[in-house]
Order: structure tokens, then C-alpha cells, then sequence
């Protein structure tokens, strides 16, 4: 059996899936049970100044049938008192010593602020931090959480004054509320950051009461931007874990990945591209803490299937298939195929290719069904009937090269080489 145990900057845990700092990691009772269930570990939630939390503080998008496909929250920091959270955190560890015990901290933004903080945090014998510069709602209009992520500079003098006084690993989390997560992320990395963390929620109004007039979540008629995350986001968080693996500096520290992770195969396509460890809130607040078998399992057998013996075998693995359009290979075609012995001659692959795509495939009219053919010569292998049609595998892409050689588009501008004519 393949050892799923994860070591992320000498933080040992008997699995990579950790709770997000978040409702679900806010008090001892929540966190106890996380790891009774098999969490390997977690981040508790925020702590710094105490705050006063509102009501409502949740909105959802649901899509074709299913609830929760994205969730927004305006939940602050905890709002519990710091000496409580402190004695709770101590006394978790106590009970849990193999599971990571990670503190999200966002301090005042003053050097002396973000020292006593730490210093009260690592007396509880926490195995690291994750500075919260990520928040997007509430804490920003107090020129913290995401005010300081969404500045490279900002967030270098922070991480900086944080590594004059940290002597356990420090994890950096990241805000998606930018136009890239690299320039930030190399500033933390750059000022001493240990690792990193991402992404945070993105900032969002995810519907608004036909009735009332009022945006998602309500309170007493008014509303503001919050942080969304759940399935929704997962291609988002792909894509900027990514670009911190592809970047020569951030690439140099771990990585712990967030954003949508719901089961076993959400958190190794994390991992693939470049996460030690998955953090996961949403599918937990949603399902409950015992999901965390599903995904200790899946993991192990998927490993077992493949032969890999430990995490690290497979961690970046998908890094380098990332590439460039420029370097795509234009020679390389596929066309699709339907199986008429599997085809329900539905016609919704007609209806996409038609009206939305590039008119590829034949109707033929017949009683008691109609029947769909592929057009190859028209074909330009976009892949959108394969994703559209409900039976899998009734509609396959088969490679039809249109040369041997592989050429991008740069050498073939640089030939001269004849664009479509029509």
C-alpha cells in the first residue's frame, strides 16, 4: 500500500488533506472531531484582533440541480477572544501531536503588532503559521488581508518583519483578487517566506433577490462583496497554483494548494501541479468532516494503480506539459467519432456543433430516431460534441495528423505557410 503521509517544511501529517482556515477550524470541538474523522491537519482560523462578525454571513450559487457549486462568504477573523483560541490550539495539539497544527494569522500592520502576535501563537506549540494577506471583505477596509496581497511591496515588508521574529515555518497564503499571483508570491519568497498558500476566495456577488432588490448575502437590506470558493473555483486555483510552480523563484518553496478541492482526484490535480499538501473548507461545511476517508482512500489506491510509493513521486508532475500556445503543435489533429451503437440520438451534439460551433456534423432524418455523422474534412477537433454528449464514451477524438513534423505557430509564420481559406 502506497504511504500517503505528507512532510511539508518538517511538518509531519499522516495525510496531505488539511482543513482550510476557515468556520470549520474556529474552536477546539471542531477541530477535534476534524481529526478523530482522519484530517492530517489544519489551519485554525484567523486570529488577530477581535472582531464582531455579522448575520447572514453565507450565499451560494447552484447550478442544474446541484446546491453549493460556488459559496460566498462575508465571515471575518475569528471573533472568539485570542487568549481562548490560544488555550484551545495548545491543548488540540496535546491530544493530536502527528497531525499538522498550522495558525492563520493577520496582525495590525505594525512590526510590534505582528511580533506579539507571533510570539503568543508559537507558545501554544504551533507547527507554523500562514499569514492571511488574502481576505477580501471587512478586514480590507483596515488596510489588511487582501490590501496587503494585492501589493508586492506591502507584503514583502510584512513577510519580513514576520521572519525577524518567526522560529517555526511560516506559510504565505495569496489572493486571487489580482491580475497574477506570481509578483506577490516572489516578494514573499524573497523576504523569507518558508512556503506558500493559495488561493484565497475571489471576490464576488453571487446573486440578488429578484424580490427585494438586494444582492446575496442579506443583512437588513444591504449587502457587500464576498469571498467565493468551492467547486466553482477549482480551474481558477489550478491555473495560478501553476504559474507559482512554473516561476523560478516561487517554484523553490512548497506549495499548499486551495480552491475547490472536493475529493480524492480534485486534490492530486492540485498536486500535479505542484501542492505538497490540499487545504479544503467548502466540501467540508457541505458534506461534513467525514469525507476525509473517501479521499484518504482514493488517494491510496490511485497511487497503488499507478506505482507510486509516496506523494512526492507524483508531486509537479504535471508542470512541464504547461506550456505556451506559441509551442502548441499545429500538426497535430483529431476528429470526432460517433458510436452508433452507443448513440441515443439525443442530437445535442448536432445542436452545439451547429449553432455554436463550426457546422461538422451531418442530421440525417429517419424514423423511429434520427442519426448523426461526423463531417471529417470539416471536423477542426474543437472537442465540444465529446463534452456535451451524455453517454461516456460515445463520442471519441482520433488523432488525424496533418503532418508528420511537429511545427508551432511561430515557424509557421516564419514559412509562409498557408492560412485557411475560408
Amino acid at each position: 500500500m502506497a504511504n500517503i503521509a505528507a512532510n511539508f517544511l518538517g511538518i509531519k501529517s499522516p495525510n496531505p488533506f488539511w482543513l482550510a482556515s476557515a468556520p470549520p477550524t474556529d474552536k477546539k470541538i471542531n477541530v477535534l472531531r476534524a481529526f478523530e474523522a482522519g484530517w492530517g491537519g489544519v489551519v485554525w482560523k484567523t486570529l488577530g484582533s477581535q472582531v464582531k462578525n455579522v448575520s447572514s454571513r453565507y450565499s451560494a450559487v447552484n447550478y442544474n440541480g446541484s446546491k453549493v457549486m460556488g459559496f460566498n462568504n462575508i465571515e471575518l477573523i475569528s471573533d472568539r477572544p485570542l487568549e481562548l483560541n490560544l488555550r484551545e490550539i495548545k491543548e488540540c495539539i496535546k491530544l493530536f501531536p502527528d497531525r499538522a497544527m498550522i495558525v492563520s494569522l493577520m496582525a495590525d500592520n505594525t512590526r510590534e503588532k505582528w511580533h506579539e502576535l507571533i510570539a503568543q501563537v508559537e507558545d501554544t506549540g504551533a507547527h507554523g503559521l500562514e499569514l492571511n494577506f488574502g481576505c477580501p471583505h471587512g478586514m480590507t477596509e483596515r488596510g489588511m488581508g487582501a490590501v496587503v496581497g494585492q501589493d508586492p511591496e506591502i507584503a514583502r515588508l510584512v513577510v519580513e518583519w514576520v521572519m525577524e521574529k518567526a522560529t517555526i515555518p511560516v506559510i504565505t497564503k495569496l489572493t486571487p483578487n489580482v491580475h497574477s499571483v506570481v509578483p506577490t508570491g516572489k516578494a514573499s519568497v524573497e523576504a523569507g517566506s518558508n512556503a506558500l498558500s493559495l488561493i484565497n476566495t475571489i471576490q464576488s456577488v453571487t446573486g440578488i433577490d429578484l424580490d427585494t432588490f438586494v444582492p446575496n448575502p442579506y443583512v437588513a437590506g444591504k449587502s457587500v462583496f464576498g469571498g467565493y470558493c468551492g467547486p466553482a473555483v477549482k480551474p481558477i486555483a489550478l491555473k495560478m497554483l501553476a504559474t507559482i510552480s512554473q516561476d523560478p523563484v516561487t517554484s523553490k518553496v512548497p506549495i499548499s494548494g486551495i480552491g475547490g478541492v472536493s475529493t480524492w482526484k480534485d486534490a492530486v490535480e492540485f498536486m500535479l501541479l505542484g501542492a505538497t499538501t490540499v487545504q479544503v473548507c467548502t466540501a467540508a461545511m457541505k458534506h461534513g468532516f467525514r469525507i476525509v476517508e473517501d479521499m484518504c482512500e482514493g488517494l491510496n489506491n490511485w497511487m497503488d494503480e499507478k506505482g507510486f510509493n509516496a506523494i512526492n513521486d507524483f508531486i509537479g508532475k504535471s508542470v512541464p506539459h504547461l506550456t505556451q500556445w506559441e509551442e502548441l503543435d499545429i500538426n497535430y489533429h483529431i476528429v470526432a467519432n460517433i458510436d452508433q451503437n452507443k448513440c441515443i440520438h439525443c442530437g445535442l451534439c448536432y445542436i452545439a456543433c451547429e449553432d455554436g460551433s463550426h457546422q461538422s456534423i451531418n442530421l440525417q432524418y429517419g424514423k423511429p430516431y434520427n442519426t448523426y455523422t461526423i463531417k471529417e474534412d470539416e471536423c477542426v477537433g474543437c472537442n465540444l460534441c465529446k463534452l456535451i454528449c451524455p453517454v461516456d464514451d460515445c463520442i471519441t477524438m482520433v488523432e488525424q495528423r496533418k503532418g508528420d513534423e511537429y511545427i508551432n505557430w511561430k515557424e509557421f509564420q516564419d514559412r509562409g505557410m498557408p492560412l485557411n481559406d475560408h
